[in-house]
């Protein structure tokens, strides 16, 4: 398959994925979040209005189905204005661009922020286990809530609302969340999401307390298992570009275990007044 082909694959995966976390929320949920979500030109638009974090409101998955076009930001720009989203993040590979894109992004506002980078790899290619002293298994739906609030200390954001949004996702079919547990603490999470194909890894955190004790390493060679299981051909993840000098130990767990960087995704940041002709309106 070419790398075009696996891209697309990819980034349809991570839309839906990020799609499935947000609209599945229930109807509390989503008021005390201001969520709103939209499928937009072959894409998703996912607006958090009280998400202090600023990472849940983001546009993703485009140029798979549908080009990326100045009428396309039109419309997501156009959603969340309408939402009152105090900002967002619009995620593109970098082979969909346009070749007006400097002139939209001026329009619009839109100003580079952290890349990220797309991995990925061929199931049979990559480790299928990995030795920790941590115990390393399933997550059971009693267990949903724990989950969700370990991902998110993970990452250092509240769980208030957002914890209640990524447990009540689980439920979803697509979705086979594992966790690393030392005894009877969970210690960290990680989340599988089989989309045709592909298994695409997500929601990978350990709490500060058990780091460098190989929890991510382990998840990742269960959750390959597991996509194996489900006849996934290919498994993807994504993670952040590490500065000059920097490490990612995300990355190089995840290219350690057999997946290799794809691209580098450019992120645009969006704010409310940013665009010319909101400022000459």
């Amino acid at each position: 398959m070419r790398e075009d082909e696996i891209g697309s694959l990819a980034e349809a995966a991570e839309a839906e994925f990020m799609y499935q976390y947000e609209s599945t929320a229930s109807p509390a949920t989503k008021r005390a979040l201001g969520i709103a979500t939209a499928r937009i030109g072959g894409g998703v638009c996912l607006s958090v209005r009280h998400d202090v974090t600023g990472y849940w409101s983001k546009a993703l998955g485009f140029g798979v189905t549908e080009p990326v076009t100045e009428e396309l930001v039109d419309e997501l720009v156009a959603f969340y204005l309408a939402e009152k989203a105090p900002g967002a993040v619009i995620q593109i590979a970098p082979a969909r661009l346009p070749e007006d894109w400097p002139e939209i992004c001026r329009r619009h506002g839109l100003t580079p922020t952290s890349p990220w980078i797309k991995l990925v790899g061929a199931v049979d290619y990559v480790q299928m286990s990995h030795t920790t002293d941590l115990s390393i298994r399933p997550v059971d739906a009693c267990d949903y809530p724990l989950w969700a609030s370990t991902a998110l200390r993970g990452f250092g954001m509240p769980t208030d609302g957002l914890s209640d949004m990524l447990a009540e996702a689980l439920a979803h079919p697509g979705f086979r969340p594992f966790a690393a547990w030392d005894g009877d603490e969970m210690v960290a999470a990680a989340n599988l999401f089989v989309h045709g194909p592909v298994g695409s890894l997500n929601a990978t955190a350990t709490l500060d307390t058990h780091r460098n004790r190989g929890a991510q390493s382990a998840l990742i060679a269960a959750r390959a298992k597991e996509a194996a299981n489900a006849g996934c051909r290919w498994l993807c993840a994504e993670t952040g570009k590490p500065g000059d000098g920097e490490v990612n130990p995300s990355l190089t767990n995840l290219v350690r275990s057999g997946l290799r960087p794809l691209y580098e995704r450019q992120n645009w940041a969006w704010s409310p007044g940013g665009s010319t002709e909101s400022e000459g309106s």
